[in-house]
């Protein structure tokens, strides 16, 4: 809202704002006609208190530049044996300053070859102090006209890279294990920008930059700031290493200083050259998944062909493949949820499979009798649908209570309101985390809670939630079977709907991975009424199936289906 005119009597919200990609300029217009308030902003590069500081430490800087001194032969033999040449330390200016008795290492910040900063190191490398007009990276000068930039965690680490062949690389001004805020960094956490206002500072470098390599460490703190960098810099211009591992340790090289002095020169060069593209969240190679394809490609799960329905005349036209959608249509009467209890007895019978049953239609003693009447093979009652085959014995029916009791898990709503998909979906999550079921059943959609905003038609409303079935699908490698009912079909005359005519939009079809129609025929004069066609509309993975027809004798004492014999 504009502050001027407070966007008038009608409160509008009429104050457009533009800040330049860099964050460093800003402007803004007031659309409204009686206003029209516009500006614009930028951020100075230095604050005038900040300025009479820096002149204070630039005097102290040129002090402690008049007492620099050259290194000495056994800092000169130390650093050698780190891997340090004499040529590359004379180069980047390394030198030693006295402090009373002790003599300490002094790296020197350049930029346009004046010294802005200068840090002290103890001859353990122990960082002892800071003299600093601003922060920059180390090495700037080196990267002026560099397309790809190496960017490492400490002054030594960039002399280590010199020797390796890598002139165009810097060091970040400060180290994790120096800074505590960055040390308590986890992998989201906020930094305050102050601690990294030297990429502002060295913003006119790194703007002409194509590629970042960050090699900054292999220890928690330093990827933290590795992270910190490369969302500030634009993951996709970062490169990371794989660092090498120390053998006689087993653990990571945590830094190009020791990769140097373990392994050489070219040790370093490789690590660089195989650097791997920074990953971006939600973008991925394939070689990401390498083992994942790999194992599909060997049938290493069992699966890839998809798991066999239990009947043979069905098999070459639908299998059963985990993380997969299955919608099945039919109109009412025809069998679809007696047809999918029947798939889910086979799947456990062959596979021992267990399942969750979202079923709002049934009640839970009628759907155990079915279930039951499947696996045992006989009637749960003795009455006229047994067409006088015996009841199961006790014993069976004891034993079929234990095995129903493993096999499926019911999700009922036991309150007076609908569920909601989201509710259901939620549920099944803890079914796969607690009992590790490998199929869910929702039958059927129309029993749904389906309130959704006033600003959403149904079609956007069932395409999301078709999206959150899948979703749940494919993350948790389990199958859903998802029943729908055909809308009311005008002029009827037995024919077998399509799954365009289910209830409600089209991307039913669309979406499923595959889609079954159940249907039989109802007129004696035409053919057997227990004969079951199972008519596959729609195979999205040619693994598994194609479009087709099977034929299935239904038994009405037991509920079986059985493959028709003509």
């Amino acid at each position: 809202m504009c502050p001027k005119c407070v966007g008038g009597s009608g409160r509008e919200r009429s104050l457009s704002i533009y800040i330049y990609p860099n964050g460093l300029k800003a402007k803004w217009n007031c659309f409204r006609s009686t206003c029209g308030w516009s500006g614009y902003t930028e951020v100075p590069k230095r604050l005038p208190g900040i300025k009479q500081q820096a002149k204070t430490l630039q005097k102290e800087l040129f002090e402690d530049r008049a007492r620099l001194l050259d290194l000495s032969d056994p800092q000169l033999g130390y650093l050698e044996l780190q891997g340090i040449s004499e040529q590359t330390l004379k180069r980047n200016g390394v030198k030693q300053l006295r402090k009373g008795p002790n003599s300490l290492l002094a790296f020197p910040y350049k930029h346009g070859g004046e010294i802005v900063s200068c840090r002290y190191y103890n001859h353990h490398f122990e960082f002892e102090e800071e003299k600093c007009a601003f922060k920059i990276f180390y090495g700037l000068d080196d990267i002026k006209d560099a397309s790809q930039v190496l960017i490492v965690g400490h002054e030594l680490d960039k002399l280590a890279l010199e020797e390796a062949g890598f002139l165009n690389c810097v060091s970040v001004p400060d180290l994790p294990h120096c800074n505590p805020q960055v040390k308590s960094l986890e992998r989201k956490s906020k930094i305050q920008d102050k601690n990294f206002e030297y990429l502002l500072d060295c913003q006119e470098y790194l703007a002409k930059v194509d590629s970042f390599v960050l090699a900054l460490g292999s220890d928690d703190n330093r990827k933290a700031l590795t992270e910190e960098l490369a969302r500030r810099l634009g993951r996709e211009r970062c490169w990371r290493v794989n660092w090498p591992i120390d053998e006689e340790t087993g653990a990571l090289c945590k830094d190009a200083i020791e990769v140097l002095r373990l392994k050489g020169s070219q040790a370093l060069q490789d690590m660089i050259k195989n650097a791997e593209l920074y990953p971006l969240h939600g973008l991925f190679r394939f070689c990401y998944f390498e083992k994942e394809i790999d194992d599909f490609y060997h049938e290493r799960s069992g699966y890839e062909q998809g798991v066999s329905s239990g009947w043979k005349s069905l098999d070459p036209f639908y299998r059963v493949i985990p993380g997969e959608v299955t919608l099945v249509t039919g109109v009412p009467s025809s069998g679809k949820s007696e047809w999918i209890d029947a798939l889910l007895c086979n799947l456990n019978r062959e596979r021992k499979w267990s399942f969750a049953l979202c079923s709002m239609e049934n009640q839970v003693k009628e759907h155990g009798r079915k279930l039951l009447e499947k696996h045992i093979r006989k009637p749960f009652l003795t009455a006229s649908y047994s067409n006088g085959m015996g009841r199961m014995s006790d014993k069976e029916y004891e034993l079929g209570k234990l095995w129903l009791n493993k096999s499926f898990y019911l999700i009922r709503c036991e309150n007076d309101e609908l569920p909601s998909i989201d509710w259901v979906l939620d549920v099944a999550k803890s079914a796969v985390l607690r009992f590790g079921i490998q199929g869910l059943v929702i039958d059927p959609y129309n029993e749904l809670d389906h309130q959704r905003p006033s600003s959403m038609n149904e079609t956007e409303y069932v395409s999301r939630m078709l999206s959150k079935i899948k979703r749940f699908a494919q993350l948790h490698d389990c199958h859903v079977w998802f029943v729908a009912h055909p809308k009311q079909l005008q002029g009827w005359r037995g024919e077998a709907p399509s799954l365009y005519d289910i209830s409600g939009s089209a991307h039913f079809m669309n979406k499923c991975d595959a889609g079954i129609v159940v249907h039989r025929n109802r007129d004696p004069s035409k053919g057997p009424v227990d004969q079951v066609h199972i008519l596959v509309r729609k195979v999205r993975n040619k693994a598994a199936g194609m479009i087709g027809e099977a034929i299935l004798d239904y038994d009405r004492a037991t509920g079986e289906y059985r493959d028709y014999l003509a």
